[in-house]
């Protein structure tokens, strides 16, 4: 219940302040808090898309009037831009993965656990949206620890992602950090 209390803590901190802008376009809805740099939570659903555009000369953007992280932001330390929203399930026109490489689809997250659990769930989200919707809502952790970067953005400390389809739902919570040193926890209802 350590994750459910820093939960709480964010929104109860962020609710009534006007830093927290709210975007919701063809791919996904997301809360970004302008003052940590770094997204709230974000919802998506996943179908099952044929992927039709390379990202290969992708890379993110920072949105007009938006005050989000950057490039600056991932440079020298072990975070990765790691999409929320995954860029491989909405690869199926140049619009929708465009949108998955704004920074509002973008948190600062542990290059290990991006590259490693994070990436093989996603995999495992687009096999299930083979032969139904798939419903994904992340929240990013934050507590009064919460590290902040010298160029401003504030890093998760962990990722709360609940998969619903069909009748079931799935919740799993990542520390932000190497998953080879530690289990991420996974709920099944």
């Amino acid at each position: 219940s350590i994750c459910l209390t820093a939960i709480i803590f964010i929104v109860g901190s962020f609710k009534n302040q006007s830093d927290i802008i709210n975007v919701k376009n063809s791919v996904f809805e997301v809360a970004y808090s302008q003052v940590l740099e770094q997204p709230l939570w974000l919802v998506y659903s996943s179908t099952n898309r044929p992927t039709l555009v390379n990202r290969k000369s992708m890379d993110f953007y920072v949105e007009k009037n938006i005050h989000t992280s950057d490039g600056l932001d991932y440079l020298s330390n072990v975070y990765d831009k790691g999409h929320l929203a995954p860029a491989a399930t909405f690869s199926d026109n140049a619009e929708n993965l465009k949108q998955t490489f704004s920074y509002l689809n973008c948190a600062l997250q542990n290059q290990y656990l991006n590259r490693g659990a994070w990436r093989l769930l996603e995999v495992r989200e687009r096999e299930l949206a083979k032969s139904q919707v798939v419903e994904v809502e992340i929240k990013m952790v934050y507590s009064k620890s919460s590290l902040k970067l010298p160029t401003g953005a504030t890093v998760p400390d962990g990722f709360l992602k609940t998969i619903k389809y069909g009748k079931v739902k799935e919740v799993y919570y990542f520390k932000n950090e190497d998953p080879g040193t530690t289990d991420y926890l996974r709920f099944r209802k």
